[in-house]
């Protein structure tokens, strides 16, 4: 695959790319660019999840050499009960993989770095303090403000969050960082601090948000926004069809999860998505790309409850590997969450 390919790859599907033209020269001077992403241990991944866990193996078709920062000092930082800590990162270590292998990717091609691991070395944490002297309370508090929980009374842990996701691409000997477009303000932190102590800034990626089912952020904290990895076929099924979609009207959580998700991995398969539907109805849509369906789905050529019915399918299909780890998952959970 050539540089040019490769870079296309890379950016499908992106928000903003800071800078392309640092990513091509990665990619034309480095044969195996090394990227990260970092995930702290909070609430139960979702299948909002899958938007990074696709990007990622795009980084892998692409020749990178993939990490997963499973960041437990990060989760602590944003709120994750201390007691809980361990846990939750054992919670994350099996289910993080799952979604690779649900995709056809190994996990055995990427690399899962715990953060304590490295962010409690003393060399880390001197340029934790080193950093901390160049920048205000107001910089950290701002960075950190679309990523951190912070509340009516801010505590000092969120503050430290955007400097060590910053010190993370350096202890990761990483090229590149990735992340959702919500990073932002953290990954540009990162390359105006880094070089203030003696470090190069790096290649910052940045995906779009997928929404919630109620038409905002899915989040981990509001159950009605979201698909839990682990919820049964008749729970996926429920959750859509209570989620707001209006014949014709394209602001809704289900089609950004199509466009980013499905009909990515339906183009990489070289397979359609199929919209059943009975013979008096005019029979089966069957789509080979995005705008298509957008377009009828605007048109009101397609039903929102087929179209419901259609991503119930995809999505169980998604989560047929957890249910078959259920009961190794389950354990953990129950550790992790109760």
């Amino acid at each position: 695959m050539d540089v040019e390919k490769r870079f296309q790859l890379i950016k499908r599907n992106t928000e903003e790319i800071v800078s392309e033209s640092e990513l091509k020269e990665l990619l034309k001077t480095k044969k195996q660019p090394v990227v990260y992403l970092g995930t702290a241990i909070t609430g139960r991944p979702h299948i909002g999840y899958f938007a990074w866990v696709l990007k990622l193996s795009d980084f892998l078709k692409a020749g990178f050499k993939v990490k997963i920062l499973l960041a437990d000092l990060h989760g602590a930082l944003d709120n994750t009960p201390w007691p809980v800590l361990e846990q939750r990162y054992k919670y994350y270590s099996k289910i993080i993989p799952l979604m690779f292998e649900s995709l056809g990717v190994n996990p055995k091609d990427l690399e899962f770095v715990k953060g304590s691991e490295f962010q409690l070395k003393p060399e880390y944490m001197y340029d934790v303090l080193q950093m901390s002297t160049f920048n205000s309370i107001n910089d950290t508090k701002r960075a950190a403000s679309e990523v951190v929980k912070f509340g009516d009374n801010p505590k000092l842990a969120g503050l430290l969050y955007p400097i060590m996701q910053a010190l993370d691409e350096v202890y990761l000997k990483a090229d590149v960082q990735y992340g959702g477009i919500d990073q932002r303000k953290i990954l540009m932190f990162a390359r105006e601090n880094l070089p203030k102590i003696g470090y190069d800034s790096r290649v910052e990626v940045m995906t779009p948000l997928i929404a919630g089912l109620i038409g905002r952020k899915m989040s981990a904290s509001d159950p009605k926004s979201k698909i839990d990895l682990l919820d049964d076929e008749k729970a996926v099924r429920d959750k859509i069809n209570k989620a707001d979609c209006v014949a014709g009207d394209l602001d809704n959580g289900l089609l950004p999860f199509i466009k980013y998700i499905i009909m990515t991995l339906k183009q990489d398969n070289k397979t359609k998505f199929i919209i059943k539907r009975d013979k008096k109805y005019g029979g089966n849509l069957v789509y080979s790309n995005y705008e298509e369906l957008e377009k009828d789905f605007k048109n009101n050529k397609i039903h929102p409850l087929d179209l419901k019915n259609a991503l119930s399918d995809e999505i169980n299909d998604l989560l047929s590997i957890f249910r078959k780890n259920k009961s190794k998952i389950d354990k953990i959970e129950k550790l992790a969450y109760s």
